[in-house]
């Protein structure tokens, strides 16, 4: 615990924002003086880096991803496919909305690898 040599507060963790990472520094919240944050080891100050790439919506929400498809561990169910009439498909669920709410069904065809959902 460090205090502020100025006004004597307690100082606090705070991020301090940067174009390319953010840094932990301890501030007074009285009169905004700022010391570097050490990092625990003693060598360095603590940074935290920003990531660089960036997701298309599409590709931030994963239902179920590629290794995933491939594998054929799914339970299925017999249910019509909406594109090619097939009667079975791989079922699962995820709790895509609110935890008071109730999860969404997910199906993918066997046969033409479709996939689409139902609400419950």
């Amino acid at each position: 615990m460090q205090f502020c040599p100025k006004c004597g507060m307690r100082l606090a963790l705070a991020i301090k924002e940067g174009k390319r990472s953010s840094r932990v520094v301890l501030k007074c919240p009285n009169c905004n003086y700022e010391v570097k944050s050490r990092s625990s080891s003693g060598e360095g100050e603590t940074v935290i880096r920003r990531p660089t790439e960036k997701l298309t919506p599409q590709e931030a929400i994963v239902v179920i991803s590629q290794r995933e498809a491939n594998l054929k561990t799914a339970p299925t169910q017999r249910v019509e496919c909406p594109r090619c009439g097939n009667k079975e498909a791989y079922v699962w669920m995820v709790q895509t909305r609110g935890a008071d709410e109730s999860s969404t069904q997910f199906f993918r065809c066997t046969k033409c690898r479709y996939t689409w959902r139902e609400y419950s």
